[in-house]
């Protein structure tokens, strides 16, 4: 019996790096794309590139979240596989941090990624089928100072990530974590002439 095929794929949080190098991917091996940011006109030459349709979120509004599934859907079908790559950043010593913007890291780093996945898995699993991604990165292993609010972000996606594996795998639908443990080449980073 043949399992069935992927046909479309939603990547949230999309940008230069990472996200555009998959829908490059997806795209090229013949999957539909949807590409979503809270920025979605930093998506045009990559959705001109890779013919993925762009759409605007902010990942951490469950109103948003939902609102981009409909709208993904209606547009290419249902995303049988769903990948999240959104994350915010603030760094500094503990007692410098903003508590705001600790809340902010982990609002998109984390309940984005949780919001992603319910709206995802609620299409899979009627059909038994699909593919969850998340995005970790070493500081979900290993905290590192100055970068707690990161730190504790990953850590609930890693767990995140095992507790829907344990709970979705056995219904069809495939649960990857992938941790990025190091920088990716992209506009914001670019790379030094004597480091390639």
């Amino acid at each position: 019996m043949t399992s069935p095929s992927y046909k479309t794929a939603l990547i949230v949080g999309a940008g230069s790096g990472l996200s555009a190098s998959l829908a490059r991917l997806l795209s090229k091996s013949g999957l539909k794309v949807a590409l979503a940011a809270r920025n979605p006109d930093k998506l045009a030459d990559l959705a001109t590139e890779t013919g993925a349709k762009v759409f605007g979120c902010d990942a951490s509004k469950e109103s948003e979240m939902a609102a981009l599934f409909a709208e993904v859907e209606a547009a290419l079908g249902a995303p049988d596989v769903a990948i999240y790559n959104a994350s915010f950043r603030t760094r500094g010593a503990l007692i410098d941090l903003v508590p705001a913007d600790v809340e902010e890291a982990i609002a998109i780093t984390t309940f984005g990624a949780f919001l992603m996945a319910q709206q995802a898995a609620r299409r899979m699993l009627p059909k038994k089928h699909g593919a969850i991604f998340l995005t970790g990165a070493s500081a979900g292993v290993k905290g590192y100072p100055k970068s707690a609010s990161f730190a504790m972000a990953k850590f609930a996606v890693r767990g995140l990530s095992q507790s829907l594996a344990r709970e979705l795998q056995p219904q069809g639908i495939h649960i990857a974590h992938f941790v990025i443990d190091g920088g990716i080449r992209s506009e914001r980073r670019t790379e030094a002439a004597d480091k390639p």
